[in-house]
């Protein structure tokens, strides 16, 4: 495994899709919906896949004596480590929110989403979707991205505008807690939205594995 996954970082990715890993830190700007940094992140994943097609990597992978389960375990890894990559940034940025920037005018006086440890799970959902919903599709036919990308925008702003939203119905404030108020609830969230990253990554993995087996390249 640990050879395929310097394939897919080595000769596989783009320069881009690193790059946006740094749209992590985005969980510092105050006035903005931070959530976006997830997306951006998924972007940069996407063009990655756009890059690796034109360069026809798949048809290159499938040609290597591993087995085309291990072509698909190869991509979902690269994408979870990027993912990885930029969840430590996001929760880097929250901590420090949470911490040292606690009373800072900027992020009290600030309407939407609060970078605290909600954020991080809801950044872990968003992260869920797309590989349920992206990767799965692409592996549907190892071509088209299109698609499914387009289905994963679409859904990711629907996620992101509710859970901009929640906060601002009454009884839900507590979601929005700054530093470490509320401590258990956001743990609890954050939990929750781990699990739902780790449960759509897996599903989406087996049917990946499924579908690919199936197509003829």
């Amino acid at each position: 495994m640990r050879n395929i996954l310097r394939k897919e970082m080595k000769l596989s990715a783009s320069p881009l899709t690193y790059l946006f890993i740094l749209f992590g830190l985005m969980f510092f700007l105050p006035g903005y919906p931070i959530l976006c940094g997830a997306f951006f992140v998924t972007l940069g994943i996407f063009q990655g896949f756009q890059y690796a097609r034109e360069a026809n990597d798949i048809v290159f992978s499938s040609l290597l004596p591993i087995s085309k389960k291990d072509v698909v375990t190869g991509k979902f890894l690269f994408v979870c480590f990027i993912e990885a990559c930029s969840l430590i940034l996001m929760l880097f940025s929250a901590l420090i929110r949470m911490t040292f920037l606690s009373q800072s005018a900027v992020y009290r006086a600030n309407a939407l989403m609060n970078a605290n440890l909600f954020a991080v799970g809801g950044a872990f959902l968003l992260f869920g979707l797309f590989n349920i919903i992206f990767l799965g599709g692409f592996f549907k036919t190892a071509y088209q991205i299109g698609r499914p990308f387009i289905t994963h925008i679409i859904v990711s702003f629907l996620v992101i505008g509710v859970l901009e939203t929640l906060h601002h119905v009454p009884g839900l404030e507590s979601v929005n807690a700054f530093a470490f108020d509320f401590f258990g609830l956001q743990l609890i969230l954050l939990l929750a939205g781990s699990a739902a990253f780790l449960i759509m990554t897996a599903l989406s993995y087996k049917t990946a594995c499924r579908n690919f087996e199936r197509i003829d390249l």
